[in-house]
């Protein structure tokens, strides 16, 4: 058997996959064993096998409350199982319970990061059993003893300008034009754990019209199916080009809070509309004014003037705010690296 520390990572969204793929990468580069586990979950491993990143589906996916606390029951179970036969030095998860619980029985060390506050079941049984809590610094609360926090926000572990560089083709290679008002309208399915009970944006039809009466094409990515009355609006897009999508933008707008932050912190001005909040997006929308949060109770009217208002800013504006932001946070996957380092090696 290897000398070599034994890391694994775990995946349970799309997102997931972005902020550790790089550090996997890194970690292997430097000598590391990492494996990595996923549960079905939308795109999520599509994209390991777009990145060529080797992996275990451990479960699927859920769309109920119990259909979800059954599939958490199978991957706890799945997770204690292979932790225990891998003895690994060092686990990674964002707000995974099974990590925390698997890491409390076998010795290992587990680093929890999260960003997102609300998701107040999860963080309620994952926090107790965590080694290290890792959260940007702009997370409301303090976790105590084991909580480390940095400057940045998790989606810096990919959209650093040290590991991304935008594909000016994206707009080419979709058929649309780079002389329009582009928005990218996000609709989500609202099924993740944090969200169940939850709605999203009203009035899409008399929004999209709105927008398009404005001078601006809209483009729509959806996690469900579209009413035919504006399916003809969906963007087919490579789920591994959406950043270079969401960097041709003129403007995001939308119910994914990280797609909302992605925008901003690659420049392009992001309207989120949803009931949720937390530190990141509060921090991205009044320290560094490139993202702007409406409640979901807004109108499709309201919406649309809001938009309009930040298409009318000066491109400058916005790639000067992301400036900013860049002078002021770290790469995430180098502290990602880094915090695994000391864990391991002591």
């Amino acid at each position: 058997m290897s000398d070599a520390p034994r890391i694994i990572v775990t995946v349970q969204h799309p997102a997931h996959v972005h902020f550790f793929r790089n550090a996997i990468t890194d970690l292997e580069a430097l000598g590391y064993d990492v494996c990595v586990f996923a549960r079905e979950k939308d795109i999520a491993c599509t994209l390991l096998d777009t990145y060529g990143i080797e992996y275990e589906t451990l479960a699927g996916t859920a769309s109920s409350p119990i259909g979800l606390a059954k599939t958490q029951a199978i991957y706890e179970y799945r997770i204690l199982s292979r932790v225990r036969a891998l003895k690994p030095d060092v686990l990674l998860a964002i707000g995974e319970p099974a990590v925390a619980h698997a890491s409390s029985l076998v010795g290992g060390q587990s680093i929890i990061f999260t960003d997102t506050e609300h998701a107040a079941v999860s963080n309620g049984i994952t926090f107790p059993f965590a080694d290290l809590l890792c959260t940007p610094d702009a997370f409301w609360d303090d976790l105590g003893e084991r909580h480390r926090v940095y400057s940045g926000f998790h989606e810096l572990a990919y959209l650093h300008p040290d590991r991304f560089t935008p594909d000016p083709m994206i707009l080419e290679d979709l058929g649309e034009s780079d002389n329009e008002q582009l928005v990218v309208l996000r609709l989500v399915s609202w099924n993740a754990a944090h969200d169940f009970g939850r709605s999203g944006i009203d009035g899409i039809e008399t929004l999209i019209n709105e927008l398009e009466r404005g001078g601006a094409t809209v483009l729509v990515t959806a996690e469900g199916q579209l009413p035919p009355s504006f399916a003809d609006r969906e963007v087919d897009v490579p789920p591994h080009r959406m950043h270079d999508l969401l960097a041709a933008a003129d403007l995001f707008l939308g119910e994914s809070a990280t797609m909302a932050i992605e925008s901003g912190l690659l420049g392009t001005p992001a309207l989120y509309v949803s009931d949720l909040q937390a530190g990141v997006l509060g921090e991205l929308e009044t320290k560094y004014r490139l993202l702007r949060w409406l409640s979901r109770r807004a109108g499709p009217t309201e919406i649309a003037d809001h938009a309009c208002g930040l298409l009318s800013v000066d491109d400058s504006t916005w790639s000067e705010r992301r400036r900013t932001v860049l002078e002021e946070t770290i790469d995430t996957t180098q502290f990602i690296v880094d915090t695994v380092e000391e864990v391991a090696r002591g």
